[in-house]
């Protein structure tokens, strides 16, 4: 029976690999290739209070301006590429990350009611694991619906 996949895809060669695996794996008929992205104004007011430094107010770049979002569009079009050499149907969606990536991609998943998602991971352990939470486990618990998470190559 073939599934409706939903991708996280951030041109990283993990998502790559889960692109890979998961279209010879589950015989998908239709891919939604999902690249959440950040305004630029965010992500730099993030560093600046993470520094302790004084947070200037950021004035909003035009979101079709916006570098970060260029940049995810060029990476969900990559994801796109990807899926069709390997004979998928797919589809970009790129979202705005309003809070964390995982978030976003349980938000896309509601709207657009796939099968499955299908992400890598870069498998973070030991200490670090501690610091760092991972979209993958946030994802599995939050999403709802069957997770495929693809382990990196070696």
């Amino acid at each position: 029976m073939a599934t409706t996949m939903l991708v996280a895809f951030d041109g990283s060669d993990e998502a790559r690999h889960a692109v890979e695996y998961a279209a010879r794996l589950l015989t998908p008929r239709h891919v939604f290739i999902l690249t959440a992205w950040e305004p630029l104004h965010r992500q730099a007011a993030k560093a600046a209070g993470a520094t302790g430094l004084h947070q200037v107010s950021w004035n909003a770049v035009d979101e079709m301006e916006d570098p970060a979002r260029a940049e995810a569009l060029s990476v969900c079009r990559e994801g796109v590429e990807l899926a069709e050499s390997l004979g998928l149907t797919a589809e970009a969606h790129l979202v705005e990350s309003t809070t964390a990536i995982w978030s976003a991609i349980v938000d896309a998943a509601d709207q657009l009611r796939p099968d499955v998602i299908v992400s890598g991971t870069r498998a973070v352990t030991g200490l670090k694991s501690l610091w760092q939470s991972s979209t993958a486990d946030n994802v599995i618990n939050n999403a709802g619906l069957p997770v495929f998470i693809v382990p990196p190559l070696d």
